[in-house]
């Protein structure tokens, strides 16, 4: 379960990449790829291994002049729907 205080870190053998044709970011892990709207890209351009997701949702939202409130919650959702795929893990 990804929680607020949870810091979170892209799973092994799984990367972050610009589309060289369409320039969008990519989610590549072995056999599988997903393309990334801006927003979920700029969470796992984020993920650190460091950084808790209330810190990131807070820097996202002083960047983006947004309520960190609901980066939160977006970031939390999606974070835990990676997770369930085994794209992104819970850093020890």
């Amino acid at each position: 379960m990804i929680a607020p205080e949870s810091v979170v870190a892209l799973a092994s053998k799984v990367r972050l990449r610009e589309d060289r044709i369409t320039g969008r970011t990519m989610l590549l892990a072995p056999e599988r790829g997903l393309e990334l709207n801006a927003s979920a890209a700029a969470i796992l351009r984020a993920l650190d291994g460091s950084r808790t997701v209330r810190e990131i949702a807070a820097a996202l939202a002083a960047a983006h002049d947004a309520p960190a409130e609901r980066i939160e919650t977006e970031a939390i959702a999606l974070l835990s729907a990676l997770a369930e795929r085994a794209l992104v893990k819970v850093a020890p």
